[in-house]
């Protein structure tokens, strides 16, 4: 590679951390990584210590929507692999060690969970990924190639697939995949040692089809302490299952108007589940869900009321009760290798992580005495991370940007960057606009120089329209080269959407027709109507969407009728179409050219 040609991609953060408001996480097998993806569609790597100590490492950018999901993808402690899935369909390998990404493929449906197989041919161990998720199938994937080599399918009452777990058997060759659907029937596929070699034949249809009445099915656990129990944890309820003919054990309803979101076996007589709000509980089960008991499936067909239910041990709460944004994510690991760790992490949209070691004999409860609660053993978020550091990082317009007797320099609130002309853009909180040469300020903050000493360098211009914070800002020109090269655009909190000349640094036009501030600038697609082509997308949060005509100096159509927050504009170029999706999952059509 000539020298002029590498490209190195620098980042700098500023001082407060990147948002991280986590939607799945796992353990790496050798207990030293945690791994967070979050909606914001990156991943982070965290090291976690022999005393349970938590450190990022790394952030891993590769995904443009929110992560559905994470699994291991390799096996052994040579190379540690992982898979990561996305909304808009996207899986991603990467290599733990370094963070480089070492596959990326794209499919038409996205993935709600992925689990890693791994069997044996011959001397040679081979790597699978069962996925499911929004489509009514269990793809098999293979793990270091990403291709999909066939799929488990149902015969009967083909849906969605809420959930799966993959029972090994170490007495035959055959494996177990057991399913719930979203409409709560557990499906049972087997994988024999042949099945696992095929490649491109047809799907595998399932061995058998059983309603049990779990639908929202949360998770779905099989018990490898005896090899014999099925937990299935629903919204409103969780349940023990017999895993040889799937009879139900016990039945634990949630109280208090919460809902389970998951769990998992943490001893052969005992469970964890976890809710919404972050809260988990410890059950002892009775002794009728124990296989090596006497009375083993003696309340099988009983009434529940007749039966006797499950013993709850213990409670593990979050220690800071701040109000989240979404649900924290919460998973159980047990550790197969030394340290035998078992541990309960939870992940928050604060991009907080928390650790609670779990005693292998949790204290028995005396009846009548309170439960006792679990204490946190560690918990961080990025942003303490950021506050540990000795040198603070540097933001990318800091020296610009703190204001005569202030402590904090002004908050960069919306950026973008411009390659064509090596510049770069940041609107900031009090309203004004930073055009910088991209360049020459990266080097103002990352190299010592003379150039530190020197008032107003780097050679810069400021934009002053906006009465208060710039929410986004966009260069309509980088995305299709129909749009004038001299236009920028820029929404603030004060419902206005500005047209910049960003040579002359001169205000155009101001756009006030939205009645919130905005959130989004979108540009239609190529093939839409000439006068739609010339038009920018703008969505503000008084639900409403604009088509703003940089030719006209108009706005050509105002969609103002939706009752909820606006989440995704979708086009329909051919019929003139403008599709708006909001937030409670409303669906609202609109033609551009009439309104």
């Amino acid at each position: 590679m000539a020298a002029n040609s590498l490209v190195l991609p620098i980042v700098l953060w500023g001082r407060n951390a990147p948002t991280h408001c986590i939607s799945t996480l796992l353990v790496v097998d050798g207990l030293a990584t945690i791994v967070t993806g979050c909606h914001d569609g990156q991943i982070c790597l965290w090291d976690l210590t022999s005393d349970l100590e938590i450190s990022p490492r790394a952030l891993l950018f590769g995904h443009t929507a929110s992560i559905t999901c994470l699994s291991k993808a390799s096996s052994g402690r040579d190379k540690q692999y992982i898979v990561s899935a996305s909304e808009s369909g996207e899986m991603c390998l990467w290599d733990v060690s370094d963070g480089r990404c070492i596959e990326f493929t794209k499919l038409a449906c996205a993935h709600t969970g992925i689990q890693f197989y791994q069997f044996t041919i011959g001397t040679q161990r081979e790597g699978r990924l069962l996925c499911h998720g929004h489509y009514p199938e269990i793809f098999v994937v293979d793990a270091t190639s990403l291709e999909v080599l066939y799929s488990l399918v149902s015969k009967i009452s083909p849906d969605w697939i809420s959930s799966m777990s993959i029972i090994r058997s170490h007495r035959t060759q055959e494996d177990t995949v057991v399913a719930v659907s979203v409409t709560g029937i557990l499906k049972v596929w087997i994988i024999t040692a042949d099945v696992s070699r095929m490649q491109d034949t047809d799907p595998i249809f399932e061995e058998e089809s059983k309603p049990i009445y779990c639908q929202t099915c949360q998770s779905i656990s099989f018990c490898a302490f005896t090899q014999r129990s099925l937990l299935v944890v629903c919204s409103k309820y969780w349940r023990v299952f017999d895993a040889g003919d799937y009879s139900l054990l016990c039945s634990v309803p949630c109280e208090n108007g919460q809902a389970w979101t998951g769990g998992d076996f943490i001893a052969a007589d005992k469970v964890i589940i976890w809710t919404e709000d972050g809260c988990s509980y410890i059950y002892k089960l009775p002794a009728s869900c124990l296989p090596a008991s006497e009375s083993f499936r003696s309340d099988v067909g009983k009434a529940a009321e007749g039966s006797i239910p499950p013993l709850l041990y213990n409670v593990l709460d979050r220690k800071d009760k701040q109000l989240l944004i979404c649900p924290p994510v919460t998973c159980f690991f047990y550790g197969r290798r030394e340290p035998f760790h078992k541990l309960l992490l939870q992940g928050d949209s604060a991009g907080r992580l928390s650790i609670w070691s779990i005693p292998d004999t949790p204290k028995q409860q005396q009846i009548g005495s309170s439960i006792e609660e679990l204490a946190v053993t560690t918990s961080t978020s990025l942003q303490e991370a950021f506050d540990t550091l000795i040198h603070r990082p540097a933001g990318i317009i800091d020296q610009l940007s703190v204001l005569p007797g202030a402590e904090e320099p002004l908050k960069v609130t919306a950026s973008v960057y411009i390659p064509s002309h090596g510049r770069l853009v940041c609107g900031r909180e009090d309203g004004s606009i930073v055009i910088v040469p991209a360049t020459q300020t990266a080097i103002v903050q990352l190299l010592q120089g003379e150039h530190m000493l020197r008032r107003g360098w780097p050679p810069h211009r400021i934009l002053r329209g906006h009465r208060n914070k710039v929410t986004c800002l966009l260069y309509p020109h980088q995305v299709s080269a129909r749009y004038d090269q001299r236009y920028l655009l820029s929404g603030g909190v004060d419902f206005s959407v500005i047209v910049w000349d960003i040579f002359s640094g001169e205000m155009k036009h101001i756009f006030c027709v939205h009645g919130g501030e905005i959130t989004q600038l979108l540009v239609p697609p190529e093939n839409c109507s000439t006068r739609v082509q010339h038009c920018v997308c703008s969505v503000a949060s008084d639900h409403s969407v604009g088509l703003l005509s940089l030719r006209e100096r108009k706005c050509i159509m105002l969609a103002s009728r939706h009752l909820f927050p606006i989440q995704v504009i979708k086009w329909r170029p051919s019929d003139d179409y403008l599709v708006v999706g909001c937030s409670d999952g409303s669906v609202y059509v609109w033609q551009m050219d009439t309104g």
